[in-house]
């Protein structure tokens, strides 16, 4: 769900304080699968799935010392912002395979750039309109799936950079069938670098960025007041 490394993050401490932040990361990453694993199972009609998701995550984002949201910012935080539901902005897509592709390093917010291999893509339609977007592997340790994205809201209503629609390796996992992947832009998220500039986030390449705007998912702060209660 936060995607990113910590540029300068210590690996030891003589106080052990950096073990600790070793240990409050794992324990984010199990919380955060944990959240996508009960969305997938979830029976729920769609509006009350994802609300319950929003609840948890906001709460996250509030509380756990490895908020992306800055620890000076935290006791102010009301929750993040959201366009509300929308059924229209998922689909279950088949993943088109691209073996052709060459390895490539996707743009970053700051540091060094991570390697991946576009795998494939997926297509689907906005208000009639085609649209694709390529899904590459993180070329890792712990490799995963990853589809970032652009749209014509980037940049206003939500971050620059683009947002995020999956990211194994985090647990940011919607779901798959056999060679169909789960799109559903109402779990859009922002990286972590929206929120503070200490991490660095892989962005979304040209190939990745939507002519259409996507409003659905996370948006910023100032663009509207849509929240949890």
């Amino acid at each position: 769900m936060v995607a990113g490394r910590e540029a300068g993050h210590p690996y030891a401490c003589g106080d052990g304080s950096a073990m600790n932040e070793h240990l409050d990361l794992a324990d984010w990453r199990r919380r955060v699968w944990a959240l996508y694993a009960d969305l997938r199972a979830d029976p729920n009609p769609g509006p009350d799935r994802l609300a319950v998701f929003r609840g948890v995550k906001d709460e996250l984002f509030r509380n756990h010392p490895q908020s992306p949201i800055p620890a000076a910012e935290r006791q102010a935080f009301r929750g993040l912002a959201y366009w509300p539901h929308d059924p229209a902005l998922r689909w279950t897509a088949t993943l088109e395979p691209d073996p052709e592709a060459a390895p490539l390093d996707l743009p970053v917010s700051t540091g060094d750039p991570f390697a991946f291999s576009r795998i494939g893509w997926v297509s689907f339609e906005v208000s009639g309109s085609a649209q694709r977007l390529g899904v590459y592997w993180l070329a890792g340790y712990g490799a995963g799936i990853f589809i970032p994205f652009r749209d014509a809201t980037s940049g206003s209503d939500t971050y620059g950079g683009g947002r995020y629609l999956w990211d194994s390796v985090k647990g940011a996992d919607l779901g798959s069938d056999g060679d169909r992947l789960v799109l559903d832009f109402n779990y859009a998220y922002h990286p972590s670098c929206t929120y503070d500039p200490r991490w660095s986030c892989p962005l979304a390449p040209r190939d990745n960025w939507l002519v259409v705007a996507i409003r659905a998912g996370e948006r910023l702060d100032s663009a509207s007041d849509e929240r949890l209660p």
